[in-house]
């Protein structure tokens, strides 16, 4: 079967680093894997940003973005009509990451042409893409044209219904679960050999081989939940007095974190080291994984965790719960319950039997729905079945 040209649209990425960025990164390597054509459209959201790179061997191509409010976003958006029609020739499908401007541009440019756009949501309730719509300035004039699109991808159920709930067609909202790669096993020796690499790569991160180590990777938002675990940690530090929270990941809150550890005297207890590219020794270090979120799509940060065996303990929440079941594949706890929270990071620190079941089992959850390679494919046969229909209409 042909490969096929695809652009992969998402106005945040690289550097600047959540769950959407992730996505659309691990989706664009798995489709170039797999034989296809992909380059990736995102923002230059600092002048200094070269306008064209590589990541992980796919091109990115940043459009101007300046950093002055609102007219950085009309200057991207132009920048991006330009950019599809330019390419019309080039390309056989367009996949947006959010139901926002750069939806609004890929539907409104591309109508009437044979490229079908496809618009993929994330988030749910306060900060999901249809709340958006109801909060921000011309959000209803946005759902609509994004309405016009082809085709959507809902990466969960609960976004799903909340698409439909809208006014999005249910017809044509295609439920495709996120995937992740899922390597072997982790070894103690890997283990040993991440904790060595990120030590000599930033000396903040070097800890020792007996230190328990907490991680939570993602976007540093308000809605992750994160001061919770932050004011969970002294009770952590009762019992396992070495134990660390590394906090990966950048984001608007990142300053107000700071802030909070200072204050509560953990600094060398709590680390924020910023975003990575990977996660991979990030998580071959950890000895568990944790996600305090108000609010969850279906985080791939969680799955990442789960693929690599971690004891992942995660807030009582809709999106967490798609994925953990107590006791089973993972800890639940009361989304703001700070004391159970504790003492949940404090068992899964202290059991270590119930830490490698917990982890097993994630893991295998994993590889049976949530591979990267059946996301990708199951990707693939929705853009070839709406080339289709463009084809015959």
């Amino acid at each position: 079967m042909t490969s096929l040209r695809l652009a992969l649209v998402t106005r945040r990425f690289w550097p600047l680093v959540g769950g959407a960025e992730m996505v659309m990164a691990n989706l664009a390597e798995e489709l170039t894997r797999q034989g296809h054509q992909v380059q990736l459209v995102t923002a230059q959201w600092h002048p200094d940003w070269p306008k064209q790179i590589s990541h992980r061997g796919i091109p990115v191509v940043r459009l101007p973005n300046p950093s002055v409010r609102g007219w950085g976003t009309v200057r991207y958006m132009m920048s991006l009509g330009r950019w599809l029609r330019s390419q019309q020739n080039e390309l056989d499908a367009v996949y947006v990451s959010m139901l926002k401007h750069s939806a609004v541009v890929a539907t409104s440019r591309l109508q009437g042409s044979k490229i079908p756009v496809i618009l993929r949501a994330e988030g749910t309730g306060e900060t999901g893409d249809c709340a958006f719509h109801e909060t921000a300035n011309f959000g209803h004039r946005i759902r609509r044209t994004c309405q016009q699109a082809d085709g959507f991808v809902a990466p969960s159920q609960q976004i799903f219904d909340e698409m439909a709930s809208s006014g999005f067609e249910r017809d044509k909202i295609r439920f495709i679960p996120n995937g992740v790669k899922v390597g072997p096993m982790r070894s103690a020796e890997q283990r040993r050999a991440a904790r060595a690499a990120l030590a000599a790569a930033n000396p903040i991160l070097t800890l020792a081989e007996s230190a328990p180590l907490v991680v939570f990777t993602g976007r540093l938002h308000p809605g992750k939940g994160l001061t919770k675990v932050v004011r969970a940690w002294p009770y952590v530090l009762q019992r396992f007095p070495m134990a660390r929270l590394w906090l990966i990941g950048e984001g608007p809150q990142e300053g107000e974190l700071a802030s909070l550890v200072g204050a509560m005297g953990l600094q060398s207890r709590i680390i924020l080291p910023g975003a990575f590219d990977t996660v991979e020794d990030v998580l071959s270090a950890a000895d568990a994984f944790v996600l305090p979120s108000l609010h969850e799509g279906m985080s791939i940060a969680l799955l990442e965790a789960m693929a690599a065996a971690l004891p992942c303990v995660v807030s009582d929440i809709p999106g967490n719960r798609i994925l953990i079941e107590h006791d089973d594949t993972g800890v639940v706890f009361p989304a703001d319950d700070v004391s159970t929270l504790a003492n949940s990071l404090t068992r899964v620190i202290e059991n270590q039997h119930l830490a490698s079941n917990l982890g097993n089992a994630a893991r295998s959850r994993v590889i049976q729905h949530f591979s990267l390679e059946r996301s990708a494919a199951d990707h693939v046969d929705y853009f070839r079945s709406l080339m289709e229909q463009k084809r015959l209409q």
